[in-house]
């Protein structure tokens, strides 16, 4: 009887290996890629204001075949396409990233493309700029990246209308309740002179002031004693920047939770504004 215990215990134990041999079996493990190879429909970029609509650039990759011990992955690869100015390395914050899914191949117009120089890596139109591009690809969760070659390009953007139209007397004020004058409009001194920002371009203005934290609220008047022709923080916008428009509406822009000097930049060509502490 005691035999037969024994041998029940090990046919148990072989059981027991066996299954665990064959359940490793199975696991599935990552055996690589291969690098997208990156190529585009155009040598040279030309951008211009009356072909906007046309196409400046097909840009095509190659599937980076992600293979498991499985095979080759049937998981969805999604893409990044990355355009950034050359030297930057692709660490430019300002860098386009046009996430693509799944497909090939990505076209762009010549007015999206000129777009994305201006608004988003805030290039100076009308003067000639260097770009470097590159595809990223990856599975599940951003996991294995891959990237490609890098194409470079010699682009000029052109000049468009800015987003907001920018003060028409080149003056802009701030006023509310985080700045010192609170919401008296028109401004006495010497808040005429201290809450004034500087025009550094027709479309680009600057203003270092101290704003109360707390958490209050402020807005931009290009007129004095004039509330029609005010500028106001667009829904989603946060204190440290966002989206503007003009209108005589809510919501204001928002305060600091902390009270210190900040640097309040004004962007009309691209409809948005930075704050930075000091």
């Amino acid at each position: 009887m005691k035999n037969i215990s024994k041998f029940a215990l090990l046919s148990l134990l072989l059981t027991i290996l066996v299954w665990s041999c064959s359940k490793d079996e199975h696991k599935i493990y990552f055996e690589g890629g291969t690098a997208p190879v990156l190529a585009s429909t155009q040598t040279a970029i030309n951008l211009s204001y009356l072909t906007a609509a046309d196409e400046a650039v097909t840009f095509t990759w190659t599937n980076p075949n992600y293979e498991f011990t499985t095979g080759v992955s049937s998981q969805n690869v999604s893409y990044v396409l990355e355009i950034d100015t050359t030297g930057a390395d692709f660490t430019n914050p300002n860098k386009k990233e046009l996430a693509i899914s799944q497909d090939l191949s990505q076209t762009i117009s010549v007015g999206t493309f000129n777009d994305y120089l201006l608004n988003q890596l805030v290039l100076v139109p009308d003067k000639s700029h260097n770009l470097d591009v590159r595809i990223k690809s990856t599975l599940t969760n951003n996991s294995v990246p891959l990237y490609s070659n890098v194409l470079k390009f010699t682009v000029t953007p052109y000049s468009i209308p800015p987003k907001v139209a920018p003060p028409t007397d080149g003056t802009l004020w701030i006023i509310g309740n985080a700045v010192a004058s609170d919401w008296t409009n028109p401004l006495p001194a010497p808040y005429d002179v201290s809450q004034k920002f500087t025009q550094v371009s027709e479309t680009l203005y600057e203003l270092t002031v101290p704003m109360i934290g707390g958490g209050k609220g402020y807005k931009l008047i290009q007129k004095q004693g004039d509330w029609d022709t005010q500028y106001h923080a667009i829904d989603g916008t946060v204190f440290t920047g966002g989206d503007f428009e003009l209108k005589n509406a809510d919501p204001q822009f928002l305060g600091p939770v902390a009270s210190g000097t900040y640097k309040i930049t004004v962007d009309f060509q691209r409809g948005k504004y930075t704050v930075v502490a000091q």
